[in-house]
Protein backbone atom coordinates (compact mmCIF):
# COMPACT_ATOMS: atom_id res chain seq x y z
CA UNK A 1 0.00 0.00 0.00
CA UNK A 2 1.13 3.14 -0.80
CA UNK A 3 1.17 6.22 1.78
CA UNK A 4 -0.20 9.25 0.13
CA UNK A 5 0.23 13.04 0.90
CA UNK A 6 -2.81 14.87 2.67
CA UNK A 7 -4.14 16.59 -0.08
CA UNK A 8 -3.54 20.17 1.72
CA UNK A 9 0.46 19.77 0.95
CA UNK A 10 -0.26 18.05 -2.49
CA UNK A 11 -2.08 21.97 -3.11
CA UNK A 12 0.67 23.94 -1.80
CA UNK A 13 3.71 22.06 -3.27
CA UNK A 14 1.75 22.86 -6.82
CA UNK A 15 0.71 26.08 -5.49
CA UNK A 16 4.27 27.43 -4.69
CA UNK A 17 6.26 26.34 -7.07
CA UNK A 18 10.23 26.95 -5.92
CA UNK A 19 12.19 29.71 -8.08
CA UNK A 20 15.81 30.04 -7.13
CA UNK A 21 17.99 32.40 -8.52
CA UNK A 22 15.50 35.22 -9.38
CA UNK A 23 14.86 36.89 -5.78
CA UNK A 24 19.26 35.96 -4.57
CA UNK A 25 20.14 38.55 -2.90
CA UNK A 26 16.89 41.01 -2.75
CA UNK A 27 17.12 41.39 0.71
CA UNK A 28 20.80 42.78 1.34
CA UNK A 29 19.38 44.87 -1.65
CA UNK A 30 16.62 46.11 0.42
CA UNK A 31 18.49 46.55 3.62
CA UNK A 32 21.57 48.73 1.72
CA UNK A 33 18.57 51.03 0.45
CA UNK A 34 16.02 51.13 3.41
CA UNK A 35 17.91 50.87 6.10
CA UNK A 36 20.48 54.81 5.57
CA UNK A 37 16.58 55.70 4.68
CA UNK A 38 15.16 54.60 8.37
CA UNK A 39 18.14 56.01 10.01
CA UNK A 40 17.77 59.66 7.97
CA UNK A 41 14.46 59.51 9.36
CA UNK A 42 15.08 58.47 12.59
CA UNK A 43 18.11 61.62 13.49
CA UNK A 44 15.40 63.66 11.51
CA UNK A 45 12.86 63.75 13.58
CA UNK A 46 15.15 63.13 16.91
CA UNK A 47 16.85 66.87 15.33
CA UNK A 48 13.41 68.55 15.18
CA UNK A 49 12.70 67.22 18.94
CA UNK A 50 15.59 68.43 20.46
CA UNK A 51 15.31 71.62 18.85
CA UNK A 52 11.59 72.17 19.72
CA UNK A 53 12.72 71.49 23.09
CA UNK A 54 15.36 74.46 22.88
CA UNK A 55 12.71 76.72 21.27
CA UNK A 56 10.34 76.20 24.37
CA UNK A 57 12.65 76.44 26.94
CA UNK A 58 14.05 79.66 25.39
CA UNK A 59 10.89 81.18 25.03
CA UNK A 60 10.12 80.29 28.39
CA UNK A 61 13.09 82.52 30.00
CA UNK A 62 12.10 85.55 27.87
CA UNK A 63 9.08 85.32 29.11
CA UNK A 64 10.15 84.35 33.40
CA UNK A 65 12.94 87.26 32.70
CA UNK A 66 10.55 89.84 31.15
CA UNK A 67 8.04 89.27 34.09
CA UNK A 68 10.82 89.78 36.39
CA UNK A 69 12.21 92.69 34.23
CA UNK A 70 8.92 94.29 34.05
CA UNK A 71 7.77 94.73 38.27
CA UNK A 72 7.91 98.26 39.48
CA UNK A 73 10.67 98.43 41.36
CA UNK A 74 12.76 96.13 38.81
CA UNK A 75 15.55 96.10 36.68
CA UNK A 76 16.52 94.42 32.97
CA UNK A 77 19.59 92.96 36.01
CA UNK A 78 16.53 91.01 37.87
CA UNK A 79 15.35 89.50 34.12
CA UNK A 80 18.77 88.51 32.57
CA UNK A 81 19.08 86.46 36.08
CA UNK A 82 15.64 85.26 36.45
CA UNK A 83 15.67 84.02 32.68
CA UNK A 84 19.37 82.74 33.46
CA UNK A 85 18.22 80.85 36.66
CA UNK A 86 14.93 79.48 34.66
CA UNK A 87 17.56 77.89 31.70
CA UNK A 88 19.73 76.35 34.82
CA UNK A 89 16.14 74.84 36.38
CA UNK A 90 15.37 73.31 33.26
CA UNK A 91 18.52 71.85 32.04
CA UNK A 92 21.36 74.19 31.47
CA UNK A 93 23.89 73.37 29.03
CA UNK A 94 22.39 70.34 28.12
CA UNK A 95 19.31 72.17 26.71
CA UNK A 96 21.11 75.39 26.10
CA UNK A 97 24.90 75.99 25.26
CA UNK A 98 26.80 79.11 24.35
CA UNK A 99 23.86 81.42 26.39
CA UNK A 100 23.19 85.15 26.12
CA UNK A 101 20.54 86.84 28.03
CA UNK A 102 19.90 90.43 27.67
CA UNK A 103 17.86 92.83 28.44
CA UNK A 104 16.45 96.17 28.14
CA UNK A 105 13.81 98.09 30.12
CA UNK A 106 12.98 101.83 29.41
CA UNK A 107 10.10 103.55 30.97
CA UNK A 108 7.04 101.83 29.50
CA UNK A 109 8.38 98.50 27.75
CA UNK A 110 10.96 95.57 28.96
CA UNK A 111 12.53 93.34 26.40
CA UNK A 112 14.32 89.69 26.99
CA UNK A 113 16.05 88.07 23.97
CA UNK A 114 17.52 84.53 24.74
CA UNK A 115 20.31 82.89 22.40
CA UNK A 116 22.44 79.88 22.22
CA UNK A 117 22.75 76.70 20.57
CA UNK A 118 21.24 73.44 21.12
CA UNK A 119 22.59 69.77 20.78
CA UNK A 120 22.87 68.22 17.22
CA UNK A 121 22.64 64.84 15.77
CA UNK A 122 24.52 65.85 12.29
CA UNK A 123 28.02 66.46 12.90
CA UNK A 124 29.04 70.12 11.71
CA UNK A 125 25.62 71.42 12.05
CA UNK A 126 25.10 73.95 15.19
CA UNK A 127 21.43 75.01 15.26
CA UNK A 128 21.23 78.51 16.30
CA UNK A 129 18.13 79.31 18.75
CA UNK A 130 16.95 83.01 19.59
CA UNK A 131 13.83 84.07 21.42
CA UNK A 132 12.52 86.78 22.81
CA UNK A 133 9.57 88.10 24.87
CA UNK A 134 8.47 91.53 25.82
CA UNK A 135 6.38 93.08 28.50
CA UNK A 136 5.02 96.26 29.57
CA UNK A 137 6.55 97.78 32.67
CA UNK A 138 4.22 97.72 35.53
CA UNK A 139 3.65 101.34 37.34
CA UNK A 140 1.00 102.96 39.75
CA UNK A 141 -1.47 104.88 38.11
CA UNK A 142 -4.23 106.54 39.63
Amino acid sequence: MRHRRPAAARHRARAAPVRRGEDAGSATVQIVVLMPALFLMMFTGMQAALIYHARTVAIAAAQEGARAAAAQYSSAEAGDLAAEQFIASAGGTDVLRGLTVTATRDATTVSVVVTGTTMSVVPGWVPQIAQSASAPVERVTG
